[in-house]
């Protein structure tokens, strides 16, 4: 294997780990809103403010996230909002003895999202992977997103049931922390680095162009859709289900089985997109 395929395969490994984690935190936060609510005396909704807070910081802070990684490289972007990721879930743990402690959690948790997520890693790989792969090389990197609920959604409701929620949440920060370590090695193959992505462009003008393509207004769309339903399920099943009378552990097994779900439908319309791409062609 020679070096530019090896930095390829350490690339993609890599993004779909971070991603995984990353999202596989994200989907599992509604397990803390039974034992937080009870123990701290709070309201489920001020619980959903911080993670309506997360989202919406997320989307929001995304097109600057985004050109800041232009700017500097994915790599230090990446280790920074990892690390605003890990302060905001350990925020969380004393939250109830600062002012607003929840709303700053839910936002530094949302700027965590923003660079570990989809937006800065999907770039890389897209620049990285040349054009007839790349719908393929991404859809199967974005499905390795939700793997990580899979594991982690289980795993959190272990370490509640087990040492506590606010031991759990030292534990999703740890894992947050270890996407920064894991981001050390993020580096783009030279020779897929496209020459366009080094011409100079400013981010009135990329958004602009971006609210001029159809194609995007229509994504962002389904992507709100998408992003309104699940971010409701998760954040609220977990706790419905003990309302309920339903044995915790079934929340969380709830969480994985979308997760993984949804790693396997990513992957599969990844598959089918590359498929109508090329009949498109061939005609």
């Amino acid at each position: 294997m020679n070096a530019n395929r090896r930095a390829m395969v350490v690339l993609l490994a890599l993004s779909g780990l971070i991603i995984s984690l990353s999202i596989g935190l994200r989907q599992s936060l509604g397990l803390f809103m039974s034992p937080m609510t009870l123990d701290l005396g709070l309201s489920a909704a001020t619980f959903g403010f911080a993670i309506a807070l997360q989202n919406i910081v997320w989307g929001l802070s995304q097109p600057l996230i985004g050109a800041a990684a232009d700017r500097y490289g994915a790599r230090p972007v990446l280790i920074g909002t990892a690390l605003a990721y890990a302060a905001g879930l350990l925020l969380m743990m004393v939250s109830d003895r600062l002012p607003g402690g929840f709303a700053i959690a839910g936002l530094l948790a949302g700027v965590g999202t923003a660079g570990t997520g989809f937006g800065v890693l999907i770039g890389t790989v897209s620049r990285a992977t040349p054009p007839e792969k790349r719908t393929q090389t991404v859809g199967l990197v974005a499905a390795a997103g939700s793997l990580g609920t899979v594991v982690i959604a289980p795993l959190g409701q272990w370490l509640i049931g087990s040492f506590g929620w606010r031991a759990a949440l030292v534990g999703f920060a740890a894992i947050a922390g270890m996407i920064a370590v894991l981001s050390l090695r993020i580096e783009e193959p030279a020779d897929r680095t496209a020459a366009e992505d080094r011409i100079k462009q400013s981010l009135g003008t990329a958004v602009r162009e971006a609210l001029a393509h159809r194609g995007f207004v229509f994504m962002t769309l389904a992507f709100f859709a998408c992003g309104f339903q699940l971010v409701f399920i998760t954040t609220h099943l977990p706790a419905y289900l003990q309302i309920c009378g339903v044995a915790p552990g079934v929340g969380a097994t709830a969480l994985a089985l979308i997760g993984l779900c949804n790693t396997v439908g990513t992957y599969m319309f990844g598959l089918l997109a590359r498929a109508i791409a090329r009949s498109v062609c061939w005609r």
